[in-house]
């Protein structure tokens, strides 16, 4: 059966002793001494599994959000040098936008099997 990384993490120790019983591995010797984060990461090496999750920016330009997000950067410095609060809450608010706008057109990439 094929295992995802974040199957693996929710499983308990007895489980992932039971999985690492049936895999002949380098990874997994040993696999009753090992405690659980050790034995996760060893199952996930001996089975070619990618320990950590895909994300994609769906609906929006992400490279022209991220160029906005560096020109508003500069002005930030601009009016932090210029003590000119009130530009200086504008731009963080701005960029603070910007990033909130990324964050919610990221989603967990579909893995492939």
């Amino acid at each position: 059966m094929a295992y995802t990384h974040n199957e693996l993490r929710h499983k308990t120790l007895a489980e992932l002793r039971d999985i690492a019983k049936d895999i002949q591995h380098d990874a997994v010797q040993g696999y009753t001494q090992l405690n659980k984060e050790h034995l996760v990461v060893a199952i996930c090496r001996a089975l070619n599994i990618e320990m950590h999750e895909h994300h994609d920016v769906v609906g929006i330009d992400k490279a022209a959000v991220n160029s906005r997000i560096r020109e508003l950067k500069k002005r930030r410095d601009s009016a932090l040098a210029g003590h000119d609060h009130a530009q200086l809450r504008k731009v963080r608010r701005g960029i603070h936008r910007l990033k909130r706008q990324i964050h919610k057109a990221t989603v967990l990439k579909a893995s492939p099997q």
